[in-house]
């Protein structure tokens, strides 16, 4: 059952996004809420991933109701919100539902009921978007107080990165945009990749703002993960990588952002 906030605060929204699939957002989402969970935080994570959803899969959960079932006016938002592995809470979307493959009206006024519904009940919540820039994830995003954007040292990964972030940059006037580079080989990886980033939009973003002063579009590097065969090892299980194996230099990582996150 979902907690109640009885403060009338309401719960800070961050949308975790990527612009290339197969680069560890759904994973780092629900690893990431388990470690906010780990501060006392109530945290959901929603699967915004409309139509080719996967945490449940992720997170071994075979659920009954599901996001479509709430939008579609056979369950309510309540008995959609699942307890999951780690302590936080989940509302999944049905996969391959073709109607969710692009924005409608009905879609984007729903998604933006849920989660005014949502807000009130929990210190935080995280949106696992789907990757790429369709309307869908864009909207899904705007929803958001904060992104956050997962890369990887890939070069396609980092074109796709930089491609999401000029649009978050001129489309929605995002000037802070939050940074983890995942599947680093060496220790500063991250940092490299991110002053790469921010390079290549300094040039090529920012002078086309028109935003005055306020035209700077920072990347804010919340952290890197290390390439680490115990992330696999987790994924093949179904599992929590911080409930199976809490010690992999990947999970102390996870716990290192989180930390971060719940201390600002």
């Amino acid at each position: 059952m979902a907690a109640i906030d009885k403060s009338g605060a309401k719960a800070k929204i961050l949308a975790v996004t990527s612009g290339k699939g197969g680069v560890g957002k759904t994973f780092f989402s629900a690893n990431l809420a388990a470690a906010l969970a780990r501060h006392g935080e109530r945290v959901l994570v929603l699967d915004a991933d409309l139509g080719l959803a996967n945490l449940d899969v992720v997170l071994n959960l075979h659920p009954k109701i599901t996001l479509h079932d709430v939008f579609t006016g056979k369950a309510m938002l309540e008995e959609a919100i699942l307890p999951a592995p780690g302590g936080f809470s989940v509302l999944l979307a049905g996969s391959g539902l073709v109607e969710y493959s692009r924005l409608t009206p009905q879609v984007r006024e729903q998604l933006v009921e849920i989660i005014d519904r949502l807000a009130p009940r929990f210190d935080r919540i995280l949106l696992d978007t789907g990757a790429g820039i369709s309307d869908v994830v864009l909207h899904a995003i705007s929803l958001a107080d904060d992104v956050l954007v997962i890369a990887t040292p890939e070069p396609t990964s980092m074109t796709d990165a930089y491609a999401t972030i000029k649009l978050l940059a001129t489309q929605q006037g995002r000037r802070t945009i939050r940074i983890v580079v995942n599947q680093v080989s060496v220790a500063g990886e991250g940092r490299t990749i991110r002053n790469q980033l921010q390079l290549v939009v300094d040039r090529f973003v920012c002078p086309h703002l028109n935003a005055g002063n306020s035209a700077a579009v920072s990347l804010d590097l919340q952290g890197e993960i290390p390439t680490d065969p115990a992330v696999r090892e987790a994924v093949q299980r179904r599992a929590l990588l911080l409930d199976k194996l809490p010690g992999s230099p990947a999970a102390r990582a996870v716990v290192s952002i989180a930390g971060r996150m719940a201390a600002a």
